[in-house]
């Protein structure tokens, strides 16, 4: 039973079908004159007008590149170079405010900057993952030039106020770049109605193929290329096209908008029942993340006195995949600094479980879910120091020290 797909989801059979003839007889560059290029240019286009439907934008306000992480990178980078061009000594134009609980591609984009004068504000979230308006509308000065903040957490899956974020951006005219990897074509993104200028997604966690993703620029905004060659896409990620990649997001996004709220209620209906049973039926479980504003196919949990890795790998072995949170980090042994900024100690952050659910999954699934999690729940607490298995309880806290800021502010 797959229960990863914010890790990555399997390949649609209809995105792999309208896929493979671009890998062999529909070969051509998009950028030639002849049929086989022009051909290839169609699909190019049409692919294009797809994913603009998936999050309500103009057609040629998307520009395709290799995934989330670098489009994540383009959308901050390009705003950043473009901006301290506009500098000056009493407004140097170098201020960006960002969240604790970002992704890497985020974060580390940020600390990059910092190192060539970038000062960065890292808002802190609340015990759902969710940062206060006021805090973001207070740190904005005259040197902002970007706020980038998640649409939805990878790990918590906590969605974000991105409407009345984007409202606060336009009120100080700052920018808003936002993440939406987790979020497109699991819950409804409008650009224009969640007032977003930049906005990036990825192919493969919405069952399309890995190594493509795309990113949102809207008309007008002030863009600096950190791409350079023969012009592709607009001139803003030169680069031959990767036409069955392309094709295959394309594939995904409509399929992703035609069957949004059919999945949204699948997925809901799933995590809800994981949510009531694991809970009930296993001592000590908690949900970590908001339960009102959470996205419908993620459930993330943690039990007290485990180690994750171990959760996971015993798991494995009674056929369910999960994971302990985002896999760009699964081989840091460090603990969340997503779990670390909603406040958990970092030896229960180590005892979590990311269930992600897919179309792929059923109800019927939950059952069996629920009592491999319990089994290997128990097993594991047999053994832990830090499970007292004569009285039934976590004894952790007597050798927890306390949460310093370092273990929340990491990055």
């Amino acid at each position: 039973m797959y229960m990863d797909n914010s890790a990555t989801s399997p390949v649609d059979e209809e995105v792999l079908k309208e896929m493979l003839p671009y890998f062999n007889e529909k070969f051509g560059n998009a950028s030639t004159l002849y049929r086989l290029g022009v051909d290839a240019k169609k699909a190019l286009d049409k692919a294009r007008q797809q994913v603009a439907d998936l999050i309500n934008a103009d057609v040629d306000e998307i520009t395709f590149t290799s995934g989330g992480t670098e489009s994540d990178n383009m959308a901050i980078k390009g705003v950043a170079l473009s901006e301290i061009q506009k500098a000056t000594d009493k407004n140097p134009r170098n201020h960006i405010i960002t969240t604790t609980i970002e992704h890497p591609a985020v974060l580390e984009t940020c600390k990059f900057l910092e190192k060539f004068g970038f000062e960065v504000t890292y808002l802190p979230v609340d015990e759902d993952g969710l940062i206060n308006l006021d805090d973001l509308e207070n740190a904005i000065k005259e040197s902002t030039i970007l706020i980038t903040i998640m649409h939805s957490n990878n790990e918590i899956g906590t969605i974000q106020p991105t409407k009345e974020i984007g409202e606060i951006a336009r009120k100080h005219n700052v920018l808003f770049h936002s993440d939406a990897v987790q979020s497109a074509g699991k819950i409804p993104v409008d650009v224009k109605d969640q007032n977003i200028d930049i906005l990036s997604l990825s192919g493969h966690k919405i069952n399309g193929p890995k190594g493509i993703g795309a990113i949102y620029i809207k008309k007008g905004v002030r863009f600096e290329v950190f791409m350079h060659g023969g012009g592709q896409e607009k001139g803003l990620r030169s680069g031959t096209e990767n036409m069955p990649g392309i094709v295959g997001l394309g594939k995904a996004a409509e399929l992703a908008r035609e069957n949004l709220e059919t999945r949204m209620q699948h997925n809901k209906e799933i995590r809800d029942a994981l949510i009531e049973k694991v809970t009930s039926q296993i001592k000590d479980a908690y949900v970590n993340g908001s339960l009102e504003k959470r996205l419908p196919n993620n459930v993330h949990f943690r039990f007290s006195g485990i180690e994750g890795e171990s959760l996971i790998l015993r798991l494995d072995n009674e056929g369910i995949d999960g994971a302990t949170g985002s896999a760009c980090s699964t081989h840091d042994l460090k603990g969340s600094h997503v779990l670390a900024a909603i406040g958990v100690k970092p030896a229960l952050s180590h005892g979590s479980l990311r269930l992600s659910i897919g179309p792929e999954n059923s109800i019927d699934d939950v059952d069996y879910i629920v009592a491999s999690i319990k089994k290997v729940v128990d097993y594991l607490r047999e053994l832990s120091p830090l499970w007292d298995n004569e009285t039934d309880e976590y004894i952790g806290d007597r050798f927890e020290k306390p949460l310093e800021d370092e273990d929340i502010d990491r990055y």
